[in-house]
């Protein structure tokens, strides 16, 4: 094997992206080396690039989502060879990222891929999954922190199957790669009504997913409101959105039941009346940070859920997004980073594949 490869670099803060060579890293304790066949584009890369946040180190390689072969094991690792085709998320670490033709992975944050998913499917699930499940079921958030959890019992928990039986819940945002994962966790974890919002173009998809009820994502939070409230009058403990624009965080919010738990993937920005409190039973919002390589309360929730990951794949339990596919490798990303931040792209991931780059 060569001791290059190539690697999509962006070569300065807020800079240009450029095929560069670069070499490929040798797997430490614990990791792998991955042949990576497929990485998926997320709206993070395009804004990483457009506001220079996060990476701090160039030229930087991005890309999270990274589907591939296992080429080489490193010490003490157990319960992988090499050619087995895997899944993993990667980070913004320049031997840890996807936008290139091989990269370590963390083995306890692997699962192999089943054999009737693609490496394109694959390639869907790493981001988005992890949001979801951190977002609801991380147990143990230290204080003082900007990122939280619903610490819901995870459904891959015996304790956690079908434990929210009877219970309703909401996703904003539900065709969004985050949303359909979160879809389909709710329905694992037992609730009912599961209504999501999205265009409704996308609605037999998703209630496909797991979604009882889809409502239009351009209703006023007025018109949101009266459309809940003629599905349940029981009370919303936990709200996932999977969009959080200040209209949305503050939609979901009021419908939101005191003591309960709404779960945004950006910053709050929710307009609070101190009025409308109810002492001791104050709301909760959370910041979602889908990261399962770290901090380590996050590695612990993304370990149990990789270890059972395969097997709810194989089930049929959980399932990729829809795909489509860049061609051109690697190069593909530009264009793609472009249609994201652009807003033009709905229902779908964008999976290129990084050995086709010439």
């Amino acid at each position: 094997m060569s001791v290059l490869q190539n690697a999509l670099v962006l070569t300065a803060r807020q800079g240009a992206f450029a095929i560069s060579p670069i070499s490929i890293p040798t797997p430490d304790r614990g990791q792998l080396l991955i042949k990576v066949q497929a990485a998926a584009l997320n709206p993070v890369d395009w804004k990483v690039q457009a506001n220079g946040i996060i990476v701090t180190d160039y030229p930087a390689i991005l890309g999270t989502d990274i589907a591939g072969v296992v080429e080489e094991l490193g010490d003490g690792v157990e319960g992988f060879r090499k050619g087995d085709r895997v899944l993993t998320q990667g980070y913004f670490h320049n031997t840890h990222a996807g936008f290139q033709q091989f990269t370590l992975a963390n083995a306890d944050v692997t699962a192999k891929i089943p054999s009737h998913l693609t490496f394109e499917q694959a390639a869907t699930i790493p981001v988005g999954l992890g949001t979801a499940a951190l977002g609801l079921y991380t147990q143990n958030v230290p204080p003082g922190v900007d990122f939280g959890s619903a610490r819901l019992i995870p459904p891959w928990d015996p304790l956690g199957r079908g434990r929210y039986v009877g219970k309703p819940f909401m996703v904003l945002g539900a065709s969004s790669s985050v949303g359909q994962y979160v879809l389909q966790l709710a329905r694992l974890s037992g609730f009912s009504p599961i209504i999501a919002t999205a265009s409704l173009h996308n609605a037999t998809h998703l209630q496909s997913l797991g979604a009882t009820h889809v409502l239009d994502r351009q209703l006023s939070a007025f018109d949101l409101r009266t459309e809940v409230a003629k599905i349940t009058s029981k009370p919303f403990d936990v709200i996932f959105d999977a969009v959080s624009l200040p209209a949305t965080q503050n939609a979901a919010y009021e419908i939101l039941a005191y003591g309960g738990c709404l779960i945004v993937v950006l910053y709050p920005r929710i307009n609070i009346n101190p009025s409308t409190q109810a002492p001791g039973r104050e709301k909760r919002v959370e910041k979602a940070f889908g990261q399962v390589n770290f901090p380590p309360e996050n590695r612990a929730v993304g370990a149990t859920l990789y270890r059972n990951l395969t097997a709810l794949l194989e089930e049929g339990l959980i399932r990729p997004n829809r795909v489509e596919i860049l061609p051109g490798g690697l190069a593909a990303a530009v264009a793609g980073l472009d249609r994201l931040r652009n807003g033009t792209v709905s229902g779908v991931k964008l999976v290129l594949r990084p050995q086709e780059t010439t």
